[in-house]
């Protein structure tokens, strides 16, 4: 099983693209609460120069109380991931599959709820 799901734009401007999967998220009922400027951050601590790289924290706050209802812990695992990267000739954007990250959890419903936000981050993805 994937532990992401995909999308790949080919010829695409970063920060265009950055907009996108902001939008597209945001029409799918997800906020972004954090972002980590992995570029920038790398430079800074370590020194070493990477092509752009950014990830955003994204939730979507009626599945995640759902989910923190059904299992309190789950929160360790929250939000979903989003992470943008520049590629050869492009940019992809990799969306974290909740089914794959839940599997540690034995509870049915959890894993439910986790295949409605994996459809929900996977539609996105398509409609950007």
């Amino acid at each position: 099983m994937s532990y992401t799901v995909n999308r790949f734009f080919s010829d695409a401007d970063f920060e265009e693209i950055d907009g996108r999967v902001r939008t597209a998220l945001a029409d799918k009922g997800f906020g972004v609460l954090t972002e980590i400027d992995v570029k920038a951050t790398m430079k800074k601590k370590i020194d070493v120069d990477l092509d752009p790289y950014r990830i955003l924290g994204a939730c979507n706050p009626n599945m995640a109380y759902k989910a923190i209802g059904m299992e309190p812990r789950v929160g360790a695992m929250l939000p979903c991931n989003v992470i943008l990267r520049a590629v050869d000739s492009g940019v992809e954007v990799s969306a974290i599959d909740p089914e794959a990250s839940m599997q540690a959890i034995n509870n049915p419903d959890l894993k439910r709820v986790a295949g409605e936000v994996r459809e929900m981050l996977a539609a996105a993805l398509e409609a950007m």
